[in-house]
């Protein structure tokens, strides 16, 4: 299994450096015409917000999702003690 995993390792790592270094040559003028009006900053907090909110609603969903597995695990744990009083 290692074996197989170096050379593709390698080769992604060189794919990676290859196209990181043909991009660095290229000029965005969109980036450049934002940055010049100062625009950039709209972008960055618009971007920033979103991210913001994509993380706020995940530990709100993360939270509910505990509480519905504690909800559960205690249903499971009170059935199982009513069958146990039950059966004696």
């Amino acid at each position: 299994m290692t074996r197989s995993f170096l050379p593709r390792f390698s080769l992604l790592l060189t794919l990676l450096l290859i196209a990181q270094t043909s991009m660095a040559q290229q000029t965005v003028e969109m980036a450049d015409k934002l940055r010049a009006d100062g625009k950039i900053w709209v972008v960055v907090t618009v971007i920033a917000a979103v991210f913001f909110g994509i993380i706020v609603y995940l530990v709100r969903l993360d939270s509910k999702i505990g509480k519905l597995e504690r909800e559960v695990k205690d249903s499971q744990r009170n059935a199982g003690k009513t069958t146990t009083t039950i059966a004696r």
